[in-house]
């Protein structure tokens, strides 16, 4: 297990996937499984449930209120349902897909809002997923009740209706790590444990080598991160060069200095049910960036693109 989470790329917060490690391991007393199970992921989780509502029919995962389909992105990212998925509090990509289009088919569900609290995950088939909820034809909103940071925020910055934030929410983490190691003595454990990050998040984690052998890694992380940095561009209305010198370089930002960046659009006072509210008492959602797209193309034009 662990080989196989070593042997992809992940974006996530470094703490997370450290957990995930150990999980893996079944070390659960490990320090970086013990710092995540008091950090109130849980209690904000069950929460946010308890104020979406019922069951949407023919969902696994997803809710209805007041005409507002919920579609909650909780705990690690995963492509496909796996043990972290069922037991231990983490979303699958194929589970949220599935749920999506029920929402998007329902007459019962005017707007479509994706409830994030989500340290990210694992790389695949996040760029899929953030074009499908682009490219929903009921646009979707987006409220964050704790993290959404790295795989998470890439797919919520995809949202056409916007994203609100609670104030103490957090968001960002944009980057790209592996977590993999080499041999330094001949036995089997002569291992030396090492994560790389993308270049563009040297805050994402400290630098812990220099070597030159782990620039070919790193470009394969450069190359993922390019991707994940045009897909928040595209999707927040701002150029490329403002998401990798506005919005973290790595690491996170909160409340008021999200919004300030152009991170997210409101900071929601009343958190979670009050984005249910408002939603509820509006009509249809419309794609919300028509501003923000013309400052883009002013600037795109202004730089010769």
């Amino acid at each position: 297990m662990l080989a196989a989470i070593r042997s992809q790329p992940w974006a996530i917060m470094p703490g997370y996937l450290e957990a995930i490690e150990a999980i893996a391991l079944r070390v659960l007393d490990d320090p970086a499984v013990l710092a995540l199970s008091g950090d109130g992921h849980a209690g904000r989780q069950i929460s946010a449930v308890a104020q979406m509502g019922a069951r949407a029919a023919s969902t696994r995962t997803a809710m209805l209120r007041d005409g507002v389909g919920m579609l909650p992105l909780m705990g690690p990212v995963f492509p496909r349902a796996n043990i972290m998925t069922e037991f231990s509090g983490a979303s699958s990509l194929d589970v949220a897909a599935a749920d999506l289009r029920a929402l998007q088919a329902s007459p019962d569900v005017k707007n479509i809002l994706m409830v994030i609290d989500s340290p990210g995950g694992a790389v695949a088939q996040v760029n899929d997923f953030a074009r499908m909820v682009a490219a929903s034809p009921k646009p979707v909103s987006v409220h964050v009740t704790g993290l959404c940071c790295s795989a998470a925020y890439w797919i919520g910055s995809s949202a056409a209706g916007g994203m609100s934030l609670d104030p103490t929410g957090v968001v960002g983490s944009i980057g790209v790590m592996i977590s993999t190691s080499y041999q330094v003595e001949p036995d089997a454990n002569g291992r030396r444990d090492l994560d790389l990050t993308s270049s563009n998040a040297p805050n994402k984690r400290p630098d812990l080598s220099t070597e030159e052998g782990q620039a070919q890694i790193r470009q394969m992380l450069d190359a993922i991160e390019d991707v994940f940095i045009a897909n928040v561009a595209q999707g927040r209305g701002v150029t490329e060069a403002v998401v990798r010198r506005e919005f973290g370089a790595g690491g996170t930002l909160t409340g008021k200095a999200a919004k300030a960046a152009g991170m997210v659009d409101r900071i929601e006072p009343d958190g979670l049910d009050g984005a249910i509210r408002r939603l509820a008492k509006s009509g249809p959602a419309t794609p919300r960036r028509t501003a923000a797209a013309n400052t883009l193309t002013l600037a795109q034009a202004r730089a010769g693109l």
